[in-house]
């Protein structure tokens, strides 16, 4: 089924009702061992990215240093309760897949983790992230605090400058107060330390911002 047939079949048979219960999604991190369910620390603060596939994602971000207390992966953005994977990849939730990203504002500065997500992907395709298509890999951050957000805001434009001097289009990257988060099913949470071989589907543009995430 191509993905034109899967949208056409989505609009056709509506929204996927809310299930009762989340899914199973384990306890603690596999990497560090940390919960997996808040509260997390005082002193740290939660911020939501979708990049495309959330296995390379997540991996990205539990790789950025000791400042990040813990990663999961889930579904964000659309209308479904506690949706499965299943249901997200029918196209009939509305949600992208995101990694939950639990960290602290002191020991890593926001803009290192907005660098990471703007340089880890490309912001500019739409509904997809390379060979992955559909409207669950679209590029998000779903921010927690006004702060988080308009940095967000600010980081994306200068980006934008960066990417249209490199020849590249519009970012299409959804900036919102996040929403409500669904943890995906456990084996989906710390893929690829799980998997080390696993399928990861993320790119990138090559370009970077010399300077945090202000423009060159």
């Amino acid at each position: 089924m191509s993905i034109f047939d899967k949208i056409d079949l989505a609009g056709r048979l509506g929204p996927i009702p809310d299930r009762d219960a989340p899914v199973p999604h384990g306890a603690t991190h596999f990497v560090n061992g940390h919960p997996l369910d808040p509260p997390y620390p005082l002193g740290t603060e939660e911020i939501f990215f979708g990049m495309g596939c959330f296995w390379g994602a997540e991996r990205k971000f539990w790789q950025a240093g000791e400042g990040v207390y813990v990663t999961a992966v889930g579904y964000a953005g659309g209308t479904t309760k506690n949706a499965t994977y299943e249901d997200v990849c029918s196209g009939r939730t509305g949600h992208a897949e995101v990694v939950r990203v639990a960290f602290y504002p002191a020991a890593i500065p926001l803009a290192n983790l907005l660098r990471l997500f703007w340089e880890g992907h490309d912001p500019t395709q739409g509904m997809r992230q390379g060979n992955d298509v559909g409207a669950q890999y679209r590029s998000a951050i779903y921010a927690t605090t006004p702060e988080q957000f308009a940095a967000a805001e600010m980081s994306r434009t200068a980006y934008q400058q960066l990417l249209a001097r490199s020849g590249f289009g519009p970012i299409t990257t959804e900036i919102r107060r996040a929403p409500p988060f669904y943890f995906a099913e456990s084996h989906h949470q710390q893929y690829l330390a799980k998997n080390p071989g696993g399928y990861c589907g993320l790119g990138g543009t090559g370009v970077s911002c010399p300077v945090g995430t202000g423009a060159a």
